[in-house]
């Protein structure tokens, strides 16, 4: 299949990521040229080749062009130093307005807004105020649209079938921003990177940025190591700050097989509890993290009628699990089994429609393409809009379609 792997090595930055991706198209020069042709107001785009510790790679740079001013001022927006500047502050609604006149697909313009979304959430979080009141300090700015925007439209080009990203380094020290100093990885950063494998070092500065995070939650299907795969192309996507080590985000793309893993399976047998006692047994499974819990009726010996109880985990929660299968069930032995399954990627989006929002299963790999929409989702809609879940269904399915078809 497919597979875009990009290198986190050195963190991630919205501009690095465009630049990284920016050398994987066919054409880099005239893609830059259709960058500068999006209407995004006052932006123009800058690719050019530097050289970081001996590796070349592209720099891309965002101009904006000040109508009262009439000059040009180079900004750094989404960059490893000061997140403090003078642009006045922006609201969602703001956001929203502007990638609306932005000439890209419906598709390219919900995943741009997806990933505001997100850093609107961080923010939301980690000031404590609702969504709509969030003023963007850091990432409202339009270079950081240009960013997210140039990033969004280049993953829909090259439109990979699934993409993975290594580990990030998140870098060490403090930064400066609108509220003053902060830890690396700045707050918002660290809530949007929570469930993803994130590293330090001896590097001080901020290695990855809110931008970059919310980019790599928003279109990463995996992180871990890269997987086997026939290497295409190769990109690298350099920032403005010289380390020790190349400053850049490496993007690389070509064919991966199939994915497969091992799981830890844990199976028992009980013959003495309540259907009604099992069943919370097996919800407090899932909430402990379980991949798979389910039942089957067996023979026992003295031919009673017992229940198997098998739960799939990963190896680093088994003991957890152990513990709740041995408090919450009657059984007095598990027997553990390391098992390889065959797996699709998967990747969940959310899609905006006049029912709210409906979450969007796609699942990839093995010759096969599957989507499927959150059926609590289509419930919800259903029963606040008094419609049967097949015309929720098939309205959510008319609307993802026009946007992707657009």
């Amino acid at each position: 299949m497919k597979t875009l792997y990009l290198d986190c090595g050195m963190g991630a930055a919205g501009d690095m990521l465009s630049a990284a991706l920016l050398e994987l198209m066919p054409f880099p020069e005239k893609f830059t040229e259709k960058l500068n042709s999006l209407a995004i107001p006052d932006v123009v785009f800058k690719a050019e080749k530097v050289v970081r510790c001996g590796v070349i790679g592209t720099r891309m740079t965002v101009k904006i062009y000040d109508m009262e001013e009439s000059e040009i001022h180079e900004h750094h927006h989404d960059e490893h130093d000061d997140h403090d500047h003078e642009h006045e502050h922006a609201t969602m609604q703001d956001i929203e307005n502007i990638v609306e006149d932005i000439r890209v697909t419906e598709e390219v313009k919900a995943n741009i807004l997806a990933v505001y979304k997100l850093l609107a959430e961080a923010e939301s979080h980690v000031h404590g105020k609702p969504v709509s009141e969030i003023h963007f300090h850091e990432v409202g700015t339009l270079d950081a649209i240009a960013d997210i925007t140039a990033t969004c439209l280049m993953i829909h080009e090259l439109a990979p079938d699934v993409i993975i990203a290594s580990p990030v380094h998140v870098g060490s020290g403090s930064v400066k921003c609108a509220h003053g100093e902060l830890p690396v990885p700045a707050p918002a950063t660290e809530y949007l990177l929570r469930g993803v494998p994130i590293f330090s070092g001896s590097i001080q500065g901020e290695l990855c940025t809110p931008t970059g995070a919310a980019l790599l939650r928003h279109f990463v299907n995996k992180f871990g190591a890269m997987p086997l795969m026939t290497l295409v192309h190769s990109g690298y996507g350099m920032g403005k700050t010289d380390f020790e080590r190349a400053n850049c985000v490496r993007a690389m793309i070509g064919e991966s097989a199939d994915p497969e893993d091992f799981v830890t399976q844990l199976t028992c047998t009980i013959d003495d509890m309540t259907p009604e006692d099992l069943s919370y047994a097996v919800k407090m499974l899932f909430a402990a993290g379980a991949m798979d819990v389910y039942t089957i009726s067996v023979g026992m010996k003295k031919s009673r009628i017992g229940t198997m109880l098998c739960v799939l985990c990963n190896d680093d929660i088994k003991e957890e699990i152990l513990e709740i299968i041995f408090k919450h069930t009657t059984t007095i032995g598990v027997r553990e089994e390391l098992t390889k399954r065959h797996v699709l990627y998967r990747k969940i989006k959310t899609i905006d429609t006049p029912y709210g929002k409906i979450h969007k299963k796609t699942s990839i790999g093995y010759g096969v393409k599957r989507v499927k929409y959150e059926h609590d989702d289509l419930e919800r809609a259903a029963a606040e809009n008094y419609l049967s879940l097949d015309e929720v269904r098939n309205e959510v399915i008319k609307i993802d379609h026009d946007r992707n078809n657009d």
